[in-house]
């Protein structure tokens, strides 16, 4: 039997044997002709020599190996209130018609192409013909305001953009195209050409010269074959969440992501060609990028694409319904979206309402998952529950409890031991190891594998600066948290998040694991607040579960308790306030760092990706009450 600890170690010690054996899962125009080109762990890349095509290997040769007829997507639509299952064949198909149209209006192997896109399958027809012709997708998350996707027009140069007439809310219709054309006036780099899908809901106005119809471009279209790249060619940009001013790209590859992806969907998430996995984010995030779109489809496995909410399309139950109705293996999401489901249903009564037999694991990543958190949906679920960790720069996961390799125990507040071919240590500011157990920055050991980030969009020194020479030899991760003695690790905070109290340093996510244990709240945040005694004092907010009609100040009074017996006076926690809700991206951040500002009555910038910005004027309110924010 195969065990995680013998994998891992082999992954260490002898990486290039063992993403030379990984990389057999994937079909290659030309072998590599270095596993591993390392001649300075700034520089290095994987599979160089190599050629493929991620498009082929993610659609055709499961064609044309008899997998034509199997459901390739699952399309549902809660907003809609519709359905749509594409078959492999007819998936292929799309994909070629679309590359061609995108050719016939000059884009080439090596051009950007934007995707503003909402979560319609059009959208992930999009990206595959990018890949199919070697061209280099950026997809901006759709709905993004338009000086937003205006600098990613400006930073990636596209020479054409893909979008829609409309992206659909739970309480209301977002129109694309006047934020589209907005941004283009706004945006120095002009494209040559938009494709738009006119949606049934809205019809966008057209500019003549530029814009082209979707339908009617497909109706004419000339099937594109698959191009030919080497593997370290760009197969993708994104950009990261909470961007302002200057976007950071990330850069993918081709080679190294096709095989770290297909590696994953059955060592890390146990799930076999064929099956039904659904990762419930958007195309927009990285985790749509590599567990909607490529992962599954580099698999074989059926993906879901939801457009939809976990709560208000139309209940708390919506995604049981989903697991329910398309048989699902594995569900991966984030722990944001499992406390919204706990505040609205706590005792999980509607999921008594569904057969969810098929379902044998749930993921979570994206935020950290606090122990309440994840013992509720073990409970209500009663099934294993895995919180992982990974970032858009990585496109994968650091570290998870790979179910697919061995079942280990799980840690309630750990992410798991590190993924096969990362290194992950807690370092000192100094750079040295510090003992299991003590805090520190968590960095990763250069090389980083297979699949990560080469490098951020015309701007080395940038990726140099932001990641690599605070600690040499090491990617810098930019979270803080702790490794246990038997190797799991334990990521608390952003290391920006970690405050400091006269003296002491404590993470916000120790305080928010205590605060979300108290039996009346859904969920938390806790920042650190200036303090001209102390340099800082941490600041809770506490959301309550549906239903809880308590006096608020007997809430914060235990809440205040709780931490006062479990973290002790060290961390003079004492102000604590009930909010409706927090601030968030669309991903599902809470919005810290500007909560923050709001506390010190400092400037902020609006931020890019906030899912509701009239929420931080209720935070500025609710800090005034307790005599912040001034």
């Amino acid at each position: 039997m195969t065990t995680y600890s013998a994998t891992h170690r082999a992954s260490i010690e002898n990486p290039e044997e063992f993403w030379a054996k990984a990389a057999e899962g994937i079909d290659w125009d030309k072998r590599w002709d270095s596993v591993l080109d390392n001649p300075d762990p700034m520089t290095y890349r994987w599979f160089t020599g190599g050629r493929l095509n991620t498009c082929y290997n993610a659609l055709d040769r499961h064609v044309e190996r008899g997998r034509g007829d199997q459901a390739a997507i699952i399309y549902d639509s809660a907003v809609t209130d519709s359905k749509r299952t594409i078959s492999y064949s007819d998936l292929l198909s799309e994909v070629a018609s679309f590359a061609g149209v995108l050719a016939a209006q000059g884009v080439n192997k090596g051009d950007r192409v934007i995707v503003y896109m909402p979560m319609i399958p059009e959208a992930i027809v999009a990206v595959l013909a990018c890949a199919r012709l070697g061209a280099v997708h950026s997809v901006v998350f759709g709905g993004f305001a338009a000086n937003e996707l205006a600098t990613r027009i400006d930073d990636a140069k596209p020479k054409a953009i893909v979008s829609a007439s409309c992206g659909i809310e739970p309480s209301r219709l977002v129109e694309y195209k006047p934020l589209l054309d907005e941004a283009i006036e706004l945006s120095s780099h002009k494209p040559s050409h938009c494709v738009i899908f006119q949606r049934p809901q809205v019809a966008a106005s057209m500019i003549a010269g530029r814009d082209v119809d979707w339908n009617e471009a497909m109706a004419q279209a000339e099937p594109h074959g698959c191009v030919s790249v080497a593997a370290t060619d760009p197969l993708y940009l994104l950009y990261t969440s909470g961007t302002t001013g200057q976007p950071k790209g990330i850069v993918r590859d081709n080679g190294g992501h096709a095989v770290a992806l297909h590696w994953s969907m059955k060592n890390i998430y146990e799930v076999d060609p064929g099956e039904v996995y659904w990762a419930a984010s958007d195309i927009g995030w990285v985790v749509g990028h590599s567990y909607i779109i490529y992962g599954p489809l580099l698999h074989g496995n059926t993906t879901v694409l939801f457009e939809g909410k976990p709560v208000g399309t139309p209940d708390a139950g919506a995604f049981w319904r989903v697991v329910a109705e398309h048989k699902v293996a594995t569900m991966f999401t984030a722990p944001t979206a499992f406390r919204a489901i706990k505040q609205q249903d706590p005792d999980g009564k509607l999921i008594q309402n569904y057969d969810l037999s098929s379902l044998r694991t749930l993921f979570l990543a994206g935020e950290r998952c606090d122990p309440d958190t994840l013992h509720w949906a073990e409970n209500k679920l009663g099934i294993p529950v895995i919180d992982h960790w990974w970032q858009t720069e990585t496109g994968w996961a650091i570290a998870a409890n790979c179910v697919g390799i061995e079942r280990l125990r799980v840690k309630a507040g750990s992410v798991g031991p590190a993924a096969p071919g990362w290194d992950v240590r807690a370092l000192h500011s100094n750079g040295e190891e510090v003992e299991p157990g003590e805090p520190g920055a968590i960095a990763c050991k250069l090389p980083l594998p297979p699949g990560s980030l080469t490098g951020l969009w015309q701007a080395e020194d940038r990726f140099r600066s932001s990641y690599l020479e605070t600690f040499p030899g090491y990617y810098e991760t930019g979270d803080a948290g702790f490794i246990d003695a038997d190797g799991y690790v334990n990521v608390m905070s952003r290391t920006d998040d970690v405050i400091n109290v006269a003296g002491h340093r404590l993470s916000t996510g120790s305080l928010e694991e205590v605060l979300a244990g108290h039996s009346d709240v859904a969920e938390c945040a806790v920042i650190g607040a200036a303090d001209k005694l102390k340099g800082q004092l941490p600041v809770g907010f506490l959301v309550l579960k549906a239903g809880v009609d308590r006096d608020r100040s007997e809430i914060v009074r235990e809440a205040v308790s709780l931490v006062r017996e479990q973290v002790g006076p060290v961390a003079a926690f004492k102000n604590a306030i009930v909010v409706d809700r927090l601030p968030k991206t669309r991903s599902g951040k809470i919005l810290r760092g500007t909560m923050r500002k709001i506390a010190d009555s400092e400037e902020y910038n609006m931020p890019a990706t906030i899912e509701d910005p009239a929420v931080l004027e209720e935070i500025q309110g609710a800090l005034g009450t307790i005599g912040f924010a001034k």
